[in-house]
């Protein structure tokens, strides 16, 4: 069953990316940045946090996950830290998946020759 909802949920993000991709000028990049501050949005109103009891991991693949772990870490060091928190609580969640985009973007520009 947890397949099964990781597929529906995962597969409308999919889709709902393509159909903006065909129907719209805007690039893939548009889209990615639409869809994390879509992700940023539904976790300000608590609404990413059931969906995630409601699909469990199919909720937490997709790049709308990425906008709700932003704004997770930045609430939740606001209410420890005040206003001074919204930057650092920001980037608490998400330090591990930005340091190791970054290690594998290098080392793979390291290793590999481009073709022109």
């Amino acid at each position: 069953m947890n397949f099964l909802l990781a597929f529906v949920f995962c597969g409308f993000v999919c889709a709902l990316g393509q159909l903006i991709y065909e129907y719209t000028k805007w690039t893939p990049g548009h889209i990615t940045s639409l869809f994390v501050v879509i992700g940023s949005f539904l976790d300000l109103f608590h609404i990413y946090d059931q969906l995630v009891k409601i699909f469990r991991a199919g909720a937490l693949l997709p790049i709308t996950s990425f906008g709700h772990s932003l704004m997770h870490g930045a609430l939740a060091a606001t209410e420890k830290f005040g206003i001074f928190g919204l930057s650092m609580g920001m980037f608490d969640l998400t330090a591990a998946g930005i340091s190791s985009a970054i290690l594998f973007a290098f080392l793979v520009a390291v290793l590999v020759k481009p073709k022109s």
